[in-house]
């Protein structure tokens, strides 16, 4: 890490008041010290995590060899000993990032873990799952992940309900940022007139981008026109753009007023799927255009060096909503309909997060 911080661009990011969160997390990140490096010279502030993440930090990270060797003699199951691996490092992180959760009251530091990906279409699976899962590790600035499958947002809004602060994900269009909100409105009444303290809830809707423009862009070129060809690689930010649009709407607007009033956080949108997927696009195209108050960006590793080398930073966040809403309509028109994109790559997100878990589970039956 050569950058200063003075000159650091990632902490400018933090001074507009736009979140960063490491899209990462595997024993060797924290026992090395690479986590609380990012913390104390990034600013980083929350760590996100799933069934691929882990997969990969387990099958890649020597420090799980012990506990390997400990949970080979329990009898326990692929799924108990899966847990109990993950849930260790999500303490762990939790600890780490503990003093940014006070600094902020709650508004930032926590750490993700999701629910099984087999229960994306069960909803009292997943109330049952989240429910276990936050017991578990114990932890106040812990959010359990849930997808917002339909099933999912059922679950959310319960979770939500019963206090259970949660990172609702696998969001790829405005129908379903739009139905995650208000599934947040109606599960956050529901915990504030049963008692619940208003500020001990917190959510976040995490918003899929560069995947979006991978399947769109496939679209446009089999059209293989010069105005297909100009509308390439502008789909994630312009779906982000308009979905916080809609979030100032409805957390600036009557919908949460006395909510609001009674001291309840509003469900930050965070981008997630920030990391660019065309190699002739920006490095961090997910990053520049999308900074701004009222939003979390959570960074793979190699976006947050790239953004930490040459990132430019400015407040744009709010900037182009109706060129946005108009770069939306222009797909349309040419019938590439993105809350239509937004439903199969949900689908296709759950299957792959469901394909990494089970990898995991059969590699430690083995």
């Amino acid at each position: 890490m050569n950058k200063s911080r003075s000159t650091n661009p990632l902490l400018a990011i933090k001074a507009l008041g736009q979140h960063l969160w490491l899209d990462n997390l595997s024993r060797t990140l924290l026992r090395e010290g690479g986590l609380q490096r990012l913390i104390n010279e990034d600013g980083i502030d929350g760590v996100t995590s799933n069934p691929a993440i882990f997969e990969k930090a387990i099958a890649g990270s020597p420090y799980y060899r012990e506990d390997l060797e400990r949970l080979r003699g329990t009898g326990l199951d692929a799924e108990a000993c899966y847990e109990s691996l993950v849930i260790a490092d999500i303490r762990a992180a939790c600890a780490m990032l503990l003093p940014a959760f006070r600094a902020s009251r709650g508004e930032s530091g926590y750490v993700s873990l999701e629910v099984s990906p087999a229960l994306a279409n069960d909803t009292a699976g997943t109330v049952a799952a989240a429910h276990r899962l936050f017991d578990a590790v114990g932890r106040d600035n812990l959010l359990i992940k849930v997808p917002g499958t339909p099933a999912g947002i059922d679950a959310f809004e319960a979770l939500s309900a019963a206090g259970v602060s949660v990172n609702v994900t696998l969001i790829f269009s405005l129908a379903q940022y739009e139905a995650v909100a208000q599934a947040y409105l109606r599960g956050a009444l529901r915990w504030v007139e049963s008692g619940g303290k208003a500020r001990h809830l917190r959510s976040v809707a995490s918003i899929f981008l560069s995947r979006v423009d991978t399947v769109v862009d496939k679209r446009l070129d089999l059209l293989g026109t010069a105005h297909a060809e100009r509308l390439s690689g502008r789909a994630g930010v312009a779906l982000a753009k308009c979905c916080h649009g809609r979030y100032r709407d409805i957390f600036h607007g009557p919908d949460f007023a006395l909510l609001r009033l009674a001291g309840l956080r509003p469900q930050t949108p965070l981008w997630a799927s920030t990391g660019s997927k065309n190699l002739a696009y920006s490095d961090v195209l997910y990053v520049e255009p999308l900074i701004g108050a009222e939003s979390i960006n959570t960074l793979p590793d190699a976006t947050l060096a790239a953004f930490r080398q040459h990132g430019q930073v400015a407040n744009r966040l709010q900037e182009g909503l109706e060129e946005a809403q108009a770069h939306i309509q222009a797909l349309l028109d040419l019938g590439i309909d993105l809350n239509a994109v937004g439903e199969s790559l949900q689908s296709d997100g759950v299957k792959l997060f469901a394909e990494a878990y089970q990898k995991i589970l059969l590699g430690l039956q083995a």
